[in-house]
């Protein structure tokens, strides 16, 4: 992907006629606000014949954020991503590293990429050399719904990585489940205990899903 600056920009519509070429999967536009500007972008990147070139939207303003489920359905639209720098300096708030002030909006864009179809990315962590809390909220973002991260640092990608790929005891953990609970389905009954745990139909999605991404 590359990354051109937002719609709004003087330097947008350069970016996309100059620095955009057939090798790429997306472009990432950096704080989508409207519908009328995602069309501008749509238009934008038709006219220079790049009509199958998805937009990897950023919701990173308290506008974006509020729309984030009607922007993310937008059918240029293949992903999304909560950028929380930007969101907080829009909203004049002071950002820290508990997360307790963007809480809400992180929450927001996992559901409006949920209601879309889409992916959405969490929120970059700006103090790279700590990699204790990059790996704290990839594991928080991931029990959001999130897909992935945003990674500004190289040594972050393999904790990324890492963070969003289940590990080997979860995914057996996932089949014994299934397995359990399959076969009690099989008998009619609707929920079990498994390992002290009640376990239903919601659960056994989660499962199916941990064993979807492992593979």
């Amino acid at each position: 992907t590359v990354r051109v600056n937002a719609q709004p920009t003087e330097w947008f519509a350069d970016d996309v006629r100059e620095g955009l070429s057939d090798a790429l999967v997306a472009v990432v536009v950096p704080k989508v606000e409207s519908l009328a500007g995602l069309d501008a972008v749509d238009a934008a990147l038709s006219a220079a014949g790049f009509d199958d070139l998805g937009v990897i939207a950023g919701l990173e303003t308290a506008l974006g954020v509020a729309d984030s489920r009607q922007l993310l359905a937008h059918p240029r639209v293949v992903a999304g991503y909560f950028g929380a720098e930007d969101f907080i300096a829009d909203m004049g708030g002071v950002r820290t590293a508990s997360n307790d002030e963007v809480a809400t909006a992180r929450s927001m864009v996992a559901i409006a990429g949920r209601l879309a179809g889409v992916p959405v990315l969490d929120q970059v962590v700006t103090d790279f050399g700590d990699l204790d809390r990059f790996r704290a909220e990839c594991a928080s973002a991931r029990a959001l719904g999130y897909s992935g991260k945003l990674c500004i640092h190289p040594g972050q990608v393999a904790v990324a990585n890492d963070g969003f790929v289940p590990s080997a005891a979860e995914v057996a953990r996932a089949r014994a489940l299934l397995d359990a609970y399959e076969e009690a389905s099989a008998r009619g009954v609707a929920a079990i205990d498994f390992e002290g745990q009640m376990v239903d139909e919601p659960l056994a999605a989660q499962a199916r899903r941990v064993i979807a991404l492992a593979d």
